[in-house]
């Protein structure tokens, strides 16, 4: 069932993760830099308004990205099923209203496909297989006793794992991390897990 939930995380993370938008935010509307382009990029808005099929495919498919929690908790199936729900609902929704424009049919989830970055996708899928094996030969845990040893404090390795994963990519962290903590360490929705979604989330 996974470490975190969705509604506890937007309850316990909603205020914390506003905070770390609002502060940088907040910096850069100081700067001279972004005051100067504030009104080119504001003519640029205007002058580039998104098309209203484009509007449509676009709140289809932020819908379909929101609705593969609620799917996963009326199912029960994996998140990966909600998502491919959502591609099969787009992809008939591009056909739909592309029907028939010969010169549009870039903009069909065909060739959409056929554009993925596969060698990103082969190295998620390296870097996960790698976390996997690591966790089978116990490394991870014997990495999780020696934190435990050395640091007791569960926030700061929370903190330690966001600062890390400024530097690398937090998806190997929290994998990582998922391997050397389990659910009898750590309950799900704890403060320890949640901690971490907040860490890395914000220093990836």
């Amino acid at each position: 069932h996974g470490q975190i939930s969705t509604l506890e995380t937007i309850k316990d993370l909603v205020f914390p993760s506003a905070v770390s938008l609002a502060v940088p935010l907040a910096l850069m509307s100081l700067t001279s830099e972004v005051n100067g382009k504030e009104r080119d990029s504001s003519n640029l808005l205007a002058s580039e308004q998104m098309a209203p099929r484009g509007q449509l495919v676009f709140s289809v498919g932020l819908g379909a990205l929101i609705f593969v929690p609620i799917f996963k908790a009326l199912t029960g199936l994996p998140p990966y099923m909600g998502m491919l729900l959502g591609l099969g609902v787009l992809w008939i929704l591009t056909d739909a209203i592309h029907y028939g424009e010969s010169e549009r049919q870039q903009l069909k989830v065909p060739q959409a496909l056929s554009r993925i970055d596969t060698q990103g996708v082969l190295f998620f899928l390296g870097i996960l297989l790698s976390v996997s094996s690591l966790e089978s030969a116990g490394i991870l845990r014997e990495i999780a006793n020696y934190l435990d040893a050395h640091i007791p404090n569960m926030e700061l390795i929370a903190s330690a794992i966001g600062v890390v994963s400024a530097i690398i990519d937090n998806v190997p962290l929290v994998a990582a991390t998922m391997g050397m903590y389990d659910l009898t360490s750590f309950p799900r929705d704890s403060e320890f897990w949640q901690l971490v979604a907040f860490c890395a989330g914000t220093g990836g």
